[in-house]
């Protein structure tokens, strides 16, 4: 097996497009997102598996179960599974940041460009890791 080995600063900085999956393991996956300004990833649940977020670039609000608190580069953020969530950007230039869902949750190498890409589709992990 390969598994990731990467500058995740760089790959997060570079990257443009809302939701890209770099990594999926059978427990675990890496997934790039850049928030526009203003934009959110929309609220949302995950009441099987836990979310790890890494801000790298720019200013933001996360809201875990109604509590906001101001994140910034160098932010990290933890959601237990079942907590009710949203990251939104409040800056000026794109949020940078990248999550680790514990489960996967997504299909292995999506790329949502945009957040009504991701938005309108309907995928979800497939069981089908990257090896």
């Amino acid at each position: 097996m390969r598994g990731f080995v990467d500058d995740i600063e760089d790959r997060t900085e570079e990257n443009t497009d809302f939701r890209r999956v770099l990594y999926t393991g059978k427990n675990l996956q890496l997934v790039l997102m850049a928030l526009r300004p203003g934009e959110e990833i929309g609220e949302e649940v995950h009441e099987d598996r836990d979310q790890f977020f890494r801000v790298e670039k720019g200013k933001g609000e996360v809201s875990i179960d109604g509590k906001r608190t101001k994140v910034e580069g160098d932010s990290a953020i933890v959601v237990p599974a079942g907590a009710r969530h949203n990251v939104r950007n409040t800056g000026d230039e794109p949020l940078k940041l990248y999550t680790i869902y514990a489960p996967p949750e997504h299909v292995d190498g999506t790329v949502h460009a945009t957040k009504a890409a991701a938005d309108a589709s309907e995928e979800h992990f497939d069981g089908r890791t990257t090896e």
